[in-house]
This record gives structure tokens, sequence and C-alpha cells, in this order.
């Protein structure tokens, strides 16, 4: 029997949780895990589920509808509720829990009403260079993943030319350190205590990692000895040398 009803995959911007979300998925016994609720405004979240905001009495009841919604579509048949929870909409999403569950006293404590019990995956890229640099050349390139095979999983924009920006990566790298620090300063606020995976090790031994990580939730899964990553690696050559020239411009 699984310890958790659910689980939340703490995380920011190229951290590899998009890897992360489909092996878990391709399990099919931990729930489809995404970014349930990511941008911060419930009109967003209403068109995500395919609702509208005039079918509702009032935006408690509509807010409700969200979430009931967001639970089908995070549990899939697998009964166990995924997401991935992104810091950029993080305020919201907890304000939001709040209106439902106003008797609660702590986030914790909201997130388990909503879910169930909660286990906490804090998914973080321990080079924040390499993160930051991958960050700023999705956000070029309009390519934020791809498959193995290289063909598009996810573009968000018409292809452009990367093309070296030392400001735009300094500002992002200190974005992701921030993030990670609000998320360690939250967990300490919380008395939370997570489970612990890095991109690297997601990266280069996924099947050790999902295996960790099911054995966490109490699924009883084994994953394929031959599992292979379903997300391509974005980093190249052209971010080695955005990575070397940037640290010796900052020596």
């Amino acid at each position: 029997m699984a310890h958790y009803k659910s689980y939340i995959i703490c995380t920011s911007p190229r951290s590899g949780s998009t890897l992360l979300c489909k092996l878990l998925a391709a399990t099919g016994k931990s729930g489809v895990p995404d970014s349930h609720f990511h941008e911060p405004s419930i009109l967003d979240w209403l068109s995500d589920y395919g609702l509208s905001r005039e079918e509702f009495a009032t935006e408690h009841a509509a807010l409700n509808a969200v979430f009931d919604a967001a639970r089908k579509r995070g549990a899939g048949e697998t009964g166990m509720f995924g997401l991935r929870l992104q810091r950029h909409s993080f305020a919201f999403f907890m304000e939001q829990l709040g209106v439902l569950h106003p008797q609660c006293s702590s986030d914790k404590e909201r997130i388990e009403t909503a879910f169930g019990k909660s286990l906490f995956i804090y998914l973080t890229r321990q080079n924040k260079l390499e993160q930051a640099i991958s960050y700023v050349k999705a956000t070029q390139t309009g390519l934020w993943h791809a498959a193995p095979d290289g063909s598009e999983l996810e573009r968000l924009s018409a292809p452009k030319e990367a093309i070296y920006d030392q400001k735009a990566i300094a500002a992002q790298l200190l974005r992701a350190t921030t993030l990670d620090e609000e998320w360690k300063a939250w967990f300490a606020g919380e008395n939370i205590e997570p489970l612990y995976v890095t991109y690297d090790e997601l990266s280069y031994h996924p099947r050790t990692t999902l295996t960790r990580i099911l054995s966490d939730l109490g699924v009883g899964y084994e994953p394929a000895s031959d599992l292979s990553l379903p997300v391509a690696k974005l980093a190249d050559a052209t971010s080695q040398d955005w990575a070397e020239r940037f640290r010796a411009e900052m020596k």
C-alpha cells in the first residue's frame, strides 16, 4: 500500500522537472504530475480545465471546481496525485488554498487537506550557472524540451539564434539561486524534510533515482533495467562556451 496520497515536486525552471514528471507518469502507478496550477490566475486555471467563471455562482465555487479537476488530472487512474510547483506561482497557489481551507494553520496542512498525505520532493540543480544558461538559451531559441530523437516536445516561440548575453545569464543565475533559497526557507518554516533529488543524479542515473522516489512513495513498481530518458539534454558546445566565457568575465 502506498505511503502517501500525493507528492509535490518543489523546483525551479531548468532543473529536470519535465524529465521527472514524464518518468513518474510513465510508471502508470504514480499519477500524472505536471504544473497543474502554473499561471497565477484563477481565470487561466479555469481555462486549462475547460471551465468558465460564468458556470459558477461564486468564485469560491469556481475555485473548488478547479481543484477537483486538478486532482482528477493529476491522479489519472492511479489514485495518487502528482504536482509540480514552481516558485513563481507558489505564493498565489497558497493564497487560493488558504481561501478554500481557512481553518488550516500552515501551508503544509493546507496542501495535505487538499491532496492528502504528501511527500515533498525537492528537485534542484546544483550547477546554477548551467541552469541559468539553459534558461537563457531556451527563452532565446524558443525551444524548451526535445525528445531523444531530436523532435521538439515543447516550443514557446519561433526559432531564433542563441546569442551570448552576460547580463541575462547573471540575472538568471541570481534568480535561480534565490528560488532555491526560498524553497529551503519554506521547508524549514514548515518543518518539512523533503526527499532531495538533484538534476545530475536524475539525468545520469534515472532508473536509480526513480526507484528511490517510488520506494519512498510506497509504490510497488520496479522500473525497467533499460529505462531510457524521454527528454533529451539541450546542453551543447554553445552552452559550454557560454559557461567558460561567463566565468572568465566574472573573474
